[in-house]
């Protein structure tokens, strides 16, 4: 059987509501194997006789096995995502088994001192969702830029907010930080729907609640509307590259942390392709007819969970109608990761795109506090020069004007 065939087959099966048979049948193919002839039977798959890993978010416990991806079979499509996407550590070795206990951030760990961190709802046709605000100790009143944090599976915009520490960074450089929470209604492992064509339209679905969020906030506080960002992990990356080919009118910059462009997945099997070695994407179908956003992207190269390709491939959609030039700079922090930074530079001699290529990295935000999930401490520090890239740049004609 070709891999085309078994595509099919995959999606046949999801679609029929068999993901045991139809996620076994994409392991093989991703692994190299295929099915001996054009007679296989998805009816004859045995699955290891282990229980699927299981997440309760009240206590944040994790219960991980020797082979996450098969054992997902059982459960639902977005759990088998959930650790496709975001797995609490990256293994070159064998796969910890048991429990691993994570204990709540504290507060301390999420705001600083004097500001404050309250909490919000949007709804409209689509649902609803809770969010948080970060509004720092020194607003008076005064318009201040909005970034957009979307955080990764099984996480929480607390977790999200400790792991990254935007707040803190945010509180020095004066924004507003705003954390959607994506509902387990929506998705049983929290994972935005990045991989559903539904959500990633315009005015509809996921999209239209995060665009809601953001303006709900634009309206209720003095937001500077030429200086509104978007950025997210893995999942909640993958969504933000969403919201920036989509509401490029309202978003002044994209950032894609360990994230996939716009577009790549349409379904399950598309998805899981995507993840491992890339996709495809139709630009009449997904893109606006706006010039791409300043993007700005990060991504490991030893990452095992969402392939760093992707992360090359955010950049290639947003780059496509663009005339730059390259400027590559290596370096290492002190202690911890080399890396690649390549800019992308406009006629103008503005940096318009860059791509952080971490060496040694995995799945997790760099240069994270271990405070919050998917973090590596090792550097570059991606909240600082995300939130550098994104000032750098504003929208020229911001929502509402002429």
């Amino acid at each position: 059987m070709l891999n085309q065939d078994i595509i099919r087959e995959a999606t046949r099966l999801t679609r029929a509501g068999r993901p045991v048979e139809a996620t076994v049948l994409l392991q093989r193919m991703l692994r190299g194997g295929s099915a001996p002839d054009a007679t296989f039977r998805t009816d004859r798959i045995a699955l290891p006789g282990r229980e699927p890993p299981t997440i309760d978010a009240k206590a944040n416990t994790v219960e991980q096995t020797e082979s996450p991806q098969l054992a997902l079979a059982t459960s639902a499509q977005p759990r088998m995502l959930r650790a496709l996407l975001d797995r609490k550590k990256e293994h070159t070795g064998p796969r910890l088994r048991g429990v691993i206990k994570r204990a709540p951030p504290s507060t301390h760990d999420i705001v600083p001192e004097g500001a404050r961190f309250i909490e919000g709802t949007y709804s409209n046709p689509a649902g609803s969702r809770a969010y948080r605000l970060f509004i720092p100790n020194r607003y008076h009143g005064q318009p201040l830029p909005l970034i957009v944090m979307l955080h990764g599976c099984t996480q929480s915009p607390e977790d999200f907010a400790a792991g990254t520490r935007m707040n803190f960074v945010a509180e020095e450089q004066l924004c507003f930080v705003a954390y959607p929470a994506q509902r387990s209604e929506a998705n049983q492992a929290k994972c935005w729907n990045w991989f559903r064509a539904t959500d990633q339209q315009r005015g509809r679905g996921e999209p239209s609640l995060i665009a809601g969020i953001t303006r709900q906030i634009m309206r209720d506080y003095s937001v500077d509307p030429k200086r509104v960002y978007v950025a997210g992990l893995s999942a909640g990356a993958a969504a933000a590259a969403i919201m920036g080919a989509t509401y490029n009118d309202l978003y002044a910059a994209v950032g894609v942390h360990s994230g996939l462009a716009c577009g790549v997945a349409v379904d399950l099997p598309s998805a899981l392709l995507a993840m491992r070695q890339g996709g495809g994407w139709d630009d009449r179908a997904v893109l606006s007819d706006r010039t791409a956003l300043p993007t700005i992207v990060f991504h490991g190269d030893r990452d095992n969970t969402v392939h760093p390709i992707n992360g090359d491939q955010v950049l290639e959609q947003s780059a496509r109608a663009r005339s730059t030039q390259k400027k590559v700079h290596r370096g290492r922090v002190p202690g911890g990761h080399a890396y690649t930074r390549t800019t992308h530079i406009d006629a103008s001699g503005r940096g318009i795109f860059e791509h952080w290529n971490i060496h040694g990295a995995g799945h997790a935000w760099s240069g994270g506090s271990p405070a919050g999930s998917y973090t590596d401490p090792r550097g570059p520090d991606a909240t600082r020069e995300m939130l550098r890239f994104f000032l750098e740049h504003s929208l020229l004609y911001p929502p509402g004007s002429s």
